[in-house]
């Protein structure tokens, strides 16, 4: 055992990356649970010995829990908290379906007004559960127009990864990026929020012109979408005042931040706590999606072997090394790998990975050099969830609902659209990063 510690010890780094290689091949082959693949390569980290699983002052450093990102871990689990006790009252169909009711039933008005709903709605919840939330609607509404939903489906997908984009808790990379690069929710905010409305406009106004031949429907058809019963949907109005109230509050103290210098996480947790005041916490907790919580603890441990070996800072050399150090070449390399591969493979491992890189470079070239990096790692890894079908959780929750509803949407169909967006909004990004960040 000691022959193979100390052998260990001498090959860290290929160690450790053989390790988070075959964690990447196994979580994007999709055969064995991504949470069991990144809970087996922390366990395998630890037990080679490439983090410290002992805590003395002469091992602190490499000490495991050291690379865990409990602000990502706790701001996860008490959002999730928060969205599913609103999510009970009914305040966020009530709302959906009150939009549904100003478009009076006009196809193209409904897809776009519930692409933006998505959009809007996934940039303050998660992206998963917002098109759980706007699915049953969509079909509703198009039964009542006897229109085929699958446009309506493939626009929300797109617009819950976009709108996802804006802020950093709307999608899960953003939560990993802003911790590491201490950003705030209004840095997301202020950096994104452009950008990521020029993209939601031009791929909403593509999803028209594409289905453009499918979107009609008679008038009767739709006075009924106009007509929406919905006065009964909101099952609890104390819930939902107090939800609607906590909620307001968490993100009131989300865009104060710079002001007050309470973390988000802290904010977070403390109006996930007021809410489960008046609900069973057995019963709450049950609900937090904790596979996706130890699948981070895992990744966390991964990327920390890497990390500690020596590997990650290896990855930042050889990057600059390509790039000759030029910080338009690093950060459009960033951009459009972070787009294509998280097209392909899960983007939070891959943010996961990305994040301690580029604090790598921050702390060889500067703040101000790596500053542009982070915003094109955001814009890559959240906008390149919409080129495939597996690209994003969301993507995966709208395809297995639209098959049992008897609506199929191969990886094909979705791949001929995702690539025309992705690109559209990659060349978008392009510019935008270009122009924002990298001229002097």
């Amino acid at each position: 055992m000691e022959h193979l510690h100390q052998f260990i010890h001498n090959n860290a780094i290929i160690t450790s990356a053989i390790i988070l290689i075959i964690a990447y091949i196994f979580i994007a082959w999709e055969k064995i649970s991504k949470v069991v693949i990144a809970l087996l390569g922390g366990s395998l980290t630890l037990f080679l010995g490439l983090l410290e699983t002992e805590k003395t002052p002469s091992t602190i450093a490499h000490y495991f829990t050291s690379y865990i990102d409990f602000n990502v871990v706790f701001l996860l689990v008490s959002m999730m908290i928060i969205v599913h006790i609103a999510s009970k009252s009914g305040m966020f169909t009530w709302l959906a379906n009150e939009i549904l009711k100003k478009t009076k039933g006009k196809p193209k008005l409904m897809l776009a007004a519930l692409a933006i709903f998505t959009a809007v709605a996934s940039a303050f919840l998660d992206n998963v559960t917002t098109v759980i939330l706007v699915i049953p609607i969509t079909f509703a509404a198009c039964k009542l127009l006897d229109i085929n939903p699958i446009p309506f489906l493939i626009t929300e997908v797109f617009c819950s990864n976009i709108g996802g984009t804006a802020t950093l808790i709307g999608d899960p990379p953003n939560i990993i990026i802003g911790s590491a690069a201490n950003l705030s929710f209004m840095d997301f905010v202020r950096e994104l929020t452009g950008v990521v409305l020029v993209i939601m406009v031009v791929v909403i106004a593509l999803m028209v012109f594409i289905y453009r031949k499918e979107l009609k429907s008679s008038a009767e058809k739709m006075e009924l979408v106009s007509q929406i019963d919905n006065s009964s949907t909101i099952t609890d109005m104390g819930l939902a005042i107090r939800a609607g109230v906590v909620l307001l509050l968490v993100i009131l103290g989300f865009i104060t931040h710079d002001i007050t210098h309470i973390p988000t996480f802290l904010i977070a947790m403390m109006g996930a706590s007021v809410l489960m005041i008046f609900e069973k916490p057995a019963e709450i907790l049950v609900e937090v999606e904790w596979n996706t919580i130890f699948f981070f603890v895992g990744l966390f441990i991964i990327i920390g072997g890497l990390e500690a070996s020596g590997g990650i800072a290896l990855m930042a050399k050889w990057l600059l090394d390509v790039t000759q150090g030029s910080q338009a070449a690093t950060s459009m390399i960033i951009l459009w790998a972070s787009g294509i591969l998280s097209g392909i493979i899960d983007n939070i491992p891959y943010t996961a990975t990305m994040a301690p890189m580029i604090g790598a470079i921050e702390d060889s070239m500067g703040h101000v050099y790596a500053h542009p990096l982070w915003w094109s790692l955001a814009l890559g890894a959240c906008l390149g969830g919409n080129m495939t079908i597996i690209g994003a959780a969301a993507n995966v929750i709208v395809s297995e609902n639209a098959h049992k509803a008897g609506y199929p949407i191969s990886f094909l169909k979705f791949l001929k659209y995702g690539i025309i967006v992705t690109i559209i909004s990659l060349s978008i990004s392009t510019v935008y990063v270009y122009f924002r960040f990298l001229v002097k």
